[in-house]
């Protein structure tokens, strides 16, 4: 499970990367400002993220359980989360899809952002009183 989250953190760090490279060169140019801030706010997401998953996979306190829902929970909500923050702040780019008919995902990705984040305060501190 730890190669896989490891990989998966360097992934989405790769991907981060050439979207905020993307957004700072192409995109400045057909985007409004406002748009452009909000892709990238998905970028900043999708990295906190994939740094996120690194240190859960390097880090030996939480069970193999407690790693596989973070995993799971990150990945999904970085999908929804920084994926329709994509797609919408692009939306003027694509005259054949209105994608803000799907911005409720949006903070379904957060939540699950968020689910992620306590799972690993909840093993930790579970461990914790163990000790």
């Amino acid at each position: 499970m730890d190669k896989k989250t490891i990989s998966t953190a360097a992934i989405l760090g790769m991907i981060a990367i050439i979207l905020g490279a993307f957004g700072a060169h192409a995109l400045k140019k057909v985007l409004n400002a406002e748009q452009l801030v909000t892709f990238e706010t998905g970028v900043r997401y999708q990295m906190y993220h994939a740094l996120f998953l690194l240190f859960i996979g390097l880090v030996p306190v939480l069970t193999s359980k407690a790693k596989t829902i973070i995993y799971n929970l990150v990945l999904l909500g970085v999908l929804l989360f920084s994926g329709s923050i994509y797609l919408l702040a692009t939306n003027e780019l694509t005259p054949f899809f209105d994608f803000r008919i799907i911005g409720f995902v949006t903070p379904i990705g957060g939540l699950l952002l968020i689910s992620a984040w306590a799972v690993l305060f909840y093993n930790i501190t579970k461990k914790s009183a163990k000790n």
